[in-house]
């Protein structure tokens, strides 16, 4: 059974630091993202990485967020730095298969086949 198994969030005060992970089960994916959605707003994207090193960004988030990940723990990250309070929502990673590096994108969540349950992210100011 394919798992995508999240964890790392929690509440934080502004200005500070978060490491999600997002642990993939029976399954092999070349392309993972995370995304987020915040109530009453849709979801965003925010970063993906394809084959374990192309990575992109959503250009609002480029420079504080950071995606990677660990193949012998098939285990992605995101280290979220100088948080806000607008960073507040539930935070999802996602997986697939993508044909190609352009099919690994955030602009779209078609390529992804499996979604994590969501870790909740809170910033208080």
């Amino acid at each position: 059974q394919v798992q995508l198994v999240e964890s790392g969030g929690g509440s934080v005060q502004a200005g500070g630091s978060l490491r999600l992970s997002c642990t993939e089960y029976s399954y092999s994916s070349n392309c993972m993202a995370w995304f987020r959605q915040a109530p009453g707003k849709e979801r965003e994207g925010i970063a993906r990485i394809y084959r374990s090193s192309d990575t992109t960004y959503a250009d609002s988030l480029k420079g504080r967020f950071t995606i990677s990940q660990d193949n012998a723990k098939n285990t992605v990250y995101l280290q979220m730095n100088s948080l806000k309070p607008e960073d507040t929502a539930m935070y999802y990673c996602a997986a697939g298969r993508a044909p190609w590096w352009g099919a690994c994108t955030v602009v779209s969540n078609l390529t992804y086949n499996y979604w994590g349950q969501g870790t909740q992210v809170t910033v208080s100011s």
